[in-house]
């Protein structure tokens, strides 16, 4: 019986052939064949064949990016001899770009009790760096703010294991960037940066570094967001009071990874390998800080050895904060209109804010006019929309009453 219980699926005689067969007596039970109108099946098969694989050479070439023109003729003979080249390996690019950067990602110990046996790295901390530059004797390393935060005393390991005394040349706590100084005697390659703006989701990407110190280790995915939001806590305090800009991979991205590098398959950098998120029942979430982003700010460290910003020096809390709400009788205590509900409560004024007459529960909720809402917002609004030596308008309420003053904005101190 065939597949649809139909005859014409089905590999037994129709009935009506059978009939036919037996009015005829001793003639033939099959009619004569009668010459074809059409294609043959030889034909078609070999008309077919060459449409396939004149297809398969319009999409490799997308695919690839390299022309097709003047090239069909060849592979359609190839493959109509199936005579494939067995040699070419579709990861050659991914072990191609990983040899152009390993030389110049490196392994970074962080020192934090320099007085210890350096042979004992229970009181250290391991992470990665990449050599970007090299300049009148010295070759200049980058690296997370984070893997060289606390050190007393720093060195870089090189990929065939020889280790250099570093000095810091400049970090930055807000960006989580940071820059190395070594010297630069058998060290032959820098990195070449990429551009992170030009990246698109999807493409395949590996990282390099130095996790769980087992030193000059890669591994693979692809970009599975090009410009992710994530919230951070600048002073590890759990109160997340910045974001940052990043990229997301699914490259795993363990503990020493940080400040290794997020390459390309053309062996580029375009990101800094920074976080992970590490929770039961999640994998694949890694990010790196974009390219573009990291080298705006290492152009300042190596300038300054900082990033100047402005502050206006108060600490505060969110009015509205969701995670750590004011209490009743908090909220009494500041004398609110009803219709305020959110802006930037005063814990304490020093240094400009201090000079303009702002105190203790004072609830900010202009700049210039914007309105404030959060900690996160003054932030933002200090560092991309005003200078040191600005003089911003500041609108806050004081029992109850709105008022506004002027604050000269002064470099923020280093912390």
């Amino acid at each position: 019986m065939g597949l649809f219980q139909d005859d014409f699926y089905s590999t037994k005689v129709t009935k009506r052939r059978r009939r036919f067969g037996k009015a005829r007596g001793a003639q033939e039970a099959w009619p004569r064949s009668r010459r074809s109108r059409g294609l043959s099946t030889l034909q078609i098969a070999t008309i077919s064949s060459v449409i396939s694989a004149f297809v398969a050479v319009l999409l490799f070439s997308m695919i690839t990016g390299l022309p097709s023109s003047g090239k069909e003729a060849a592979v359609v003979s190839a493959l109509n001899s199936k005579q494939l080249d067995s040699t070419v390996d579709p990861y050659d690019r991914l072990v191609t770009a990983a040899a152009k950067v390993r030389p110049t990602v490196v392994s970074i110990v962080n020192y934090k009790d320099a007085k210890k046996d350096k042979n004992n790295l229970e009181d250290s901390a391991l992470g990665s760096g990449v050599i970007f530059k090299k300049d009148q004797g010295q070759a200049f390393v980058i690296t997370n703010n984070h893997v060289i935060e606390g050190s007393q005393e720093l060195e870089v390991v090189t990929v065939n294991g020889e280790m250099k005394k570093a000095k810091l040349v400049g970090a930055d706590k807000v960006n989580d960037i940071a820059v190395l100084a070594v010297n630069d005697k058998n060290i032959n390659e820098v990195a070449e940066m990429g551009d992170s703006d030009k990246l698109r989701l999807g493409e395949t990407v590996f990282a390099i570094g130095n996790p769980l110190g087992l030193g000059d280790t890669l591994t693979s995915g692809i970009v599975s967001y090009t410009n992710r939001i994530v919230p951070v806590s600048l002073n590890q305090d759990g109160v997340y009071d910045w974001e940052q800009e990043v990229i997301q991979t699914d490259a795993a991205i363990n503990e020493g990874n940080s400040g290794g590098a997020l390459v390309d398959l053309n062996g580029q950098v375009i990101g800094i390998n920074t976080m992970k998120i590490a929770d039961t029942g999640v994998e694949g979430l890694g990010f790196a800080i974009p390219v573009d982003q990291v080298m705006k700010t290492v152009d300042q460290l190596m300038a300054h050895g900082k990033i100047a910003r402005p502050y206006i020096g108060v600490y505060s809390m969110d009015l509205g904060n969701p995670y750590a709400p004011l209490d009743d009788d908090q909220v009494k205590e500041l004398k609110l209109p009803s219709n305020v509900t959110d802006g930037v409560v005063v814990l304490d004024a020093i240094g400009p804010a201090q000079e303009a007459g702002l105190k203790l529960n004072d609830v900010i909720v202009k700049f210039n006019d914007e309105p404030i809402k959060t900690t996160l917002e003054m932030k933002k609004f200090l560092y991309d929309k005003v200078k040191i030596g600005d003089t911003l308008k500041v609108t806050f309420y004081r029992d109850g009453k709105e008022q506004t003053t002027n604050v000269k904005l002064a470099e923020k101190p280093d912390q």
